[in-house]
């Protein structure tokens, strides 16, 4: 996958995915809480940290690299952009 689609595609499951996501492990936990009774707040924070770690995993080969230039373009400094 070229770097230009990883990047859309990243930019795609941070505003669409990740706001998904958020409300289906809420859900579910409020869900557990209604079914089984409320956690303990400790086991609930660590459900929420569990759940914030598992929603990356399967996208980290989109996101590596992302943050940084184009591969093949030149880093360019401030003297190039047109900047004193």
């Amino acid at each position: 996958m070229s770097w230009k689609a990883r990047r859309r595609l990243s930019l795609l499951i941070l505003l669409v995915g990740l706001p998904a996501y958020i409300v289906v492990a809420v859900t579910l936990v409020n869900w557990a809480d209604r079914t089984f009774g409320r956690l303990p707040i400790l086991a609930e924070v660590a459900v929420y940290v569990v759940l914030g770690f598992l929603w990356a995993l399967p996208f980290k080969r989109v996101f590596r690299g992302i943050g940084q230039a184009e591969p093949g373009t030149e880093s360019r400094g401030p003297e190039d952009r047109g900047g004193r």
